[in-house]
């Protein structure tokens, strides 16, 4: 009953890499979000998104049920949060990128004004931060529990994907020697 648990920052792959993965070993992707949240609720993403700013308990929820979809097994979890809220995952990945390469692919994602996209990314990095500190002591720049940490800017997203399943099946292999990765 295997999880993985992929994380990063926006534009860094994330979401691609996840049902790449969960695609390649045949588990359950789980990528919960607010918009996903509002629909459930039977409201706006930018209601929830609203409601999301004055009160913390809506990021808990959100956060709470990604963790119980992840926890039935067979199952790649990703989030901002996830190597983190999964801490039993049998693998944990931190995806990462620069500042301007995110902010190119969430242009070329989105369309829009680059130095605006420049700037939102900015601030949501930085709001991010303060709130799972807030929230739960985390801080999201702090990747030292991450088993893996990929530069997404080396390989392509299939090439990511290969990566995380082979570290997986090594680790499901075990280590004859008893070294770690």
């Amino acid at each position: 009953m295997g999880i993985i648990a992929i994380s990063g920052k926006s534009g860094c792959g994330n979401s691609t890499v996840l049902r790449m993965v969960a695609e390649k070993l045949g588990y359950e992707p789980v990528n919960y979000t607010f918009r996903n949240m509002a629909a459930d609720m039977g409201i706006s993403f930018q209601e929830l998104h609203k409601k999301a700013q004055e009160n913390l308990e809506f990021d808990r929820r959100l956060d709470e049920h990604q963790v119980l979809l992840a926890r039935k097994g067979n199952t790649v979890i990703g989030s901002r949060l996830a190597i983190w809220m999964v801490p039993e995952a049998d693998l944990k990945v931190y995806l990462k990128a620069s500042h301007a390469v995110r902010v190119r692919r969430i242009h070329a994602r989105e369309d829009g004004d680059i130095e605006a996209i420049d700037q939102f990314t900015k601030e949501r990095d930085a709001k991010d931060r303060g709130r799972y500190l807030a929230l739960y002591n985390i801080d999201i720049d702090d990747v030292s529990n991450a088993h893996l940490v990929i530069d997404t800017e080396r390989w392509s997203a299939d090439q990511i994907a290969d990566i995380i399943v082979d570290a997986y099946h090594l680790i499901l292999l075990g280590d004859p020697h008893g070294s770690s990765l």
